[in-house]
Parts: C-alpha cells; structure tokens; sequence
C-alpha cells in the first residue's frame, strides 16, 4: 500500500510533499476523509505508450508499386473518399 496524506497535511506543507513524492520510487495517496481522491508521484513513474503506426491499406499499395507520372492522383487515390 503506498504512503498516504490526508488533503489538510498537503494543503499544510505542499512543498514537502511535492518534494517527497518526486524523491520517492511510489506515489502518495491523497485522501478526503478517508477516501482516496488523487495520487502525487514523479514524473518518473509515468510510462510514455508509444503509439502503433497504421498504414491504409491503399498506402500499402501505392508504396508497393512503381511511382506514377501523376502524383495528385496518386494521392486522390490514398485519400479515397474522406
């Protein structure tokens, strides 16, 4: 179970509590009378997702044929019907 303060300690002394949460490896519950309502962490427990790449199928195609004398229409053909 991770540290908790109550909201009326972080509203006492923020600064000690930010300062704590960004040294800490877990984040710090926050709670509202004994609820939990936020969490304070560093900016290191935060994991980036990197996003997955889609290609169109008709972009698929297009790259897998020669170049065409035309490029607008080639991309009218990627565009399609939008």
């Amino acid at each position: 179970m991770p540290p908790s303060i109550t909201i009326k300690e972080l509203h006492a002394k923020p600064g000690v509590h930010v300062r704590r949460a960004a040294a800490s490896r877990s984040p710090i519950l926050i709670t509202d009378h004994g609820n939990p309502i936020a969490v304070l962490g560093s900016l290191g427990l935060l994991t980036t997702r990197k996003r997955k790449r889609t290609l169109l199928p008709e972009f698929q195609r297009m790259m897998r044929r020669k170049p065409g004398a035309n490029l607008a229409e080639d991309l009218d053909a990627v565009r399609g019907e939008r």
